[in-house]
């Protein structure tokens, strides 16, 4: 049965969280406190936290800016997955990622059928890893951000969570790094 393994210790994740919003500043951005509040609240580190406006060059810049920070281990971002012509998150997050979890965007959109029914199909959440940065783009409503890190991150970022998880494998991240590129 899956689980928090209590006999293990917990190792904190250094998080940094991205809204994505042309109109949301720090004072009314409730889904970025909402997941500051979950990560925190979980013994995880926040690394940083910024808003940028609905422009991939503006999010590819930013994220490129925390993958090449060694204090920052994964970055969860909010807003700009939707459908209208604003919404370019995934996009940008795609512009970057060297492998993406594509499990991760399938299980949101199946949690959250259970929520919201078809209205799920609307939502492009998605992730991915680039040079040993986890990197998670989730819709911009506090409930969808609830939803991932209640259902999905909170384990997944929790070493302690069996049968596997995100953090115990962040070391073999890099691999290709050191040992070359096959294939």
């Amino acid at each position: 049965m899956p689980g928090i393994d209590e006999s293990r210790p917990f190792v904190p994740v250094n998080i940094a969280i991205l809204t994505v919003s042309d109109t949301r500043t720090l004072d009314d951005d409730r889904s970025g406190d909402t997941l500051v509040q979950r990560l925190t609240g979980a013994g995880h580190v926040l690394a940083d936290r910024k808003i940028v406006t609905d422009d991939i060059p503006a999010i590819a810049g930013q994220l490129t800016s925390w993958i090449d920070d060694d204090g920052i281990d994964a970055v969860i971002s909010t807003g700009g997955t939707g459908l209208t012509g604003r919404d370019v998150t995934p996009e940008a997050f795609r512009s970057v990622f060297e492998k993406e979890i594509e499990g991760f965007g399938e299980l949101f959109r199946w949690l959250s059928f259970q929520k919201i029914g078809t209205s799920t199909i609307q939502s492009r959440a998605i992730a991915g890893v680039t040079r040993g940065t986890y990197l998670f783009a989730l819709p911009g409503s506090t409930g969808a951000c609830k939803d991932a890190w209640d259902d999905i991150l909170a384990n997944q970022l929790d070493i302690r969570f069996r049968p596997c998880n995100f953090v115990e494998i962040m070391p073999r991240l890099r691999e290709h790094e050191l040992f070359g590129r096959s294939g």
